[in-house]
C-alpha cells in the first residue's frame, strides 16, 4: 500500500535524512545516521557551542564546526549559518550585559575584570564602531562586545558588524576545512 520508501526523505534544506527503508543489515549507505534526529542534535550542539563561545565563558565552537564539516553529514552553508547565528546571539547577550549592567562592573562576580573592560573600552573609544570587526578575535572580542554595550552602540549597527566579523571567520574556517579535508 505504501510502496517502497525513497532513499532520501524530505528534510529541512541542507540536512540529508535517510529513512529506515534504505538500511541493509542496520547500516545506512555511506555510514550516515537514520533520519533527521541526529542531524538536528548536531545542529543544536553547534548552535549552543557557538552561543557559549561568544559569551564571556571560555569555549571552542571552531572545533565543533570543523568536526561537523569534515563529517559531511550537513551542507556547509547550513553549518556556517547555524554557527554564525549562535555566535552573534551570544555577542548580543554580551551587548545587553554591557548596556544594562554597566553599574555592576566593579563587583567580584561580574564576568569581566575591570582592567579587561577598561582596555576594551579604550580600544573601542579609539577605533569606534569599526572595532567591532575585531569581535572574532579570541582574547579581546568578547570584552569588546561588552564595551560596545557600555558605550551605547546602537543594536542594529552592532549586530551588522558582529555578524560580518564572526560570519567571516566561520566562512574562512569552512573554506579551510574543505581545502585541507582528506579525500573520501
Amino acid at each position: 500500500r505504501w510502496g517502497r520508501a525513497p532513499a532520501l526523505r524530505r528534510a529541512p534544506a541542507g540536512i540529508r535524512c535517510y529513512t529506515r527503508g534504505t538500511m541493509r543489515g542496520g547500516v545506512l549507505p555511506h555510514g550516515r545516521r537514520p533520519c533527521a534526529t541526529g542531524a538536528m542534535i548536531e545542529l543544536a550542539g553547534l548552535f549552543l557551542a557557538a552561543l557559549v563561545a561568544a559569551t564571556l565563558i571560555p569555549a571552542q565552537s571552531e572545533t565543533v564546526l570543523v568536526a561537523l564539516l569534515l563529517q559531511g553529514a550537513q551542507a556547509p552553508w547550513l553549518l556556517v549559518a547555524v554557527a554564525t547565528t549562535g555566535n552573534v546571539l551570544g555577542s548580543v547577550l554580551n551587548w545587553v550585559l554591557g548596556r544594562f549592567a554597566s553599574g555592576l562592573a566593579g563587583r567580584a562576580w561580574f564576568p569581566v575584570s575591570p582592567r579587561s573592560l577598561d582596555r576594551a573600552a579604550a580600544h573601542y573609544r579609539r577605533w569606534g564602531y569599526l572595532s567591532l570587526l575585531a569581535a572574532w578575535v579570541p582574547v579581546i572580542g568578547d570584552p569588546l562586545t561588552v564595551a560596545a554595550g557600555l558605550m551605547r552602540e546602537p543594536l542594529w549597527r552592532f549586530t551588522l558588524l558582529v555578524t560580518l566579523s564572526k560570519g567571516g571567520r566561520y566562512v574562512v574556517l569552512a573554506l579551510a576545512a574543505a581545502r585541507f579535508a582528506p579525500a573520501p
